[in-house]
């Protein structure tokens, strides 16, 4: 019998010809998710319990009791960068290697995060909608050029947001107590901020670009928001539950920043009727900063090639 390898994310799907032969030709049985949701923990169990080696998954849940309950797992591949999905200290325990596809989805989130501060300064869409209902209502808005925008994290996907912020001529500044990279600050006139508040006080955009810890789980609350511009402008590209959504509602419900622009949610998609996402001021997408052609067609060649390296390791 073959060992077999799983595959979970459903954009996957769009490239997975060339990802399937290269794991196919290693003697591989591959198993696909073809419900066009992502996986449940039970589903994963179900279809993962026995002969499977490894896993490409996406944002699907591996939690303790799921690696637990993969008998033969040996390896799991992130289809992307965020890996707070995985128990890792689990999977280490269980001698599961874990890696994750560094460098192929930075440049689409960085562009999908201009794009939300332009829609946040310009309010596009709302012109938009109103002209399709027959309408020549303007909005003002106002310009990127001249304004401060601070870099909540300092990574591949932090920095290139930051050089397309200097492109358009604003100030940048990168809080993150781990950044040590002054070749890059001294190259494109980048500022860095020793101090979180600091950062946040004098920001007209705050952007996040950090992972979910425990030490950055709500990193933006109620005193985050006091401390903010009533005219600032916060973009989260990276996880929603950086965010405390109870304390954004009221923020941007009283004023305290204007808007609010997310292509992530602590719960994806929000329930019904979820009083945050009915404000006006308050924009989702629907998790969209990895999902372009060039940034799915990566994500799984890179995805792929990696859980082929950890299981080479593992024989």
């Amino acid at each position: 019998m073959k060992p077999k390898i799983l595959i979970t994310p459903k954009s996957f799907q769009k490239y997975k010809m060339k990802p399937i032969e290269m794991l196919e030709q290693q003697g591989f049985e591959v198993l696909e998710n073809t419900t066009g949701r992502t996986f449940t923990e039970e589903e994963i169990i179900e279809v993962a319990k026995e002969g499977v080696v490894g896993i490409i998954v996406g944002v699907d849940p591996l939690p303790a009791h799921v690696l637990e309950s993969c008998a033969q797992l040996q390896a799991v591949s992130k289809y992307g960068v965020g890996m707070d999905n995985i128990d890792l200290e689990k999977a280490q325990q269980l001698g599961i290697q874990v890696q994750n596809a560094i460098g192929t989805n930075n440049i689409s989130v960085a562009e999908l995060t201009i794009g939300l501060m332009f829609e946040s300064a310009r309010k596009l869409s709302q012109s938009v909608q109103t002209v399709k209902a027959m309408g020549w209502e303007r909005v003002i808005g106002c310009e990127l050029t001249g304004k401060r925008v601070a870099v909540i994290g300092g990574g591949q996907i932090g920095k290139e947001v930051a050089k397309r912020c200097r492109g358009l001529q604003m100030t940048v500044t990168i809080y993150d107590p781990y950044f040590n990279d002054q070749a890059f600050l001294d190259e494109f006139n980048v500022q860095r901020s020793e101090h979180f508040d600091d950062a946040i006080r004098s920001a007209d955009f705050v952007t996040l670009h950090l992972p979910v810890t425990t030490a950055t789980k709500h990193i933006i609350d109620a005193k985050v928001f006091s401390d903010m511009k009533p005219t600032s402008i916060l973009i989260n590209t990276a996880r929603g539950e950086l965010v405390d959504e109870q304390a954004l509602f009221e923020a941007l419900s009283t004023g305290q920043i204007a808007v609010a622009a997310q292509d992530v949610y602590s719960q994806e998609p929000p329930v019904e009727g979820d009083p945050l996402v009915a404000l006006p001021n308050f924009i989702l997408t629907p998790h969209i900063g990895a999902f372009t052609q060039e940034s799915v067609e990566r994500m799984a060649i890179v995805s792929t090639q990696n859980l082929l390296n950890m299981l080479e390791d593992e024989v």
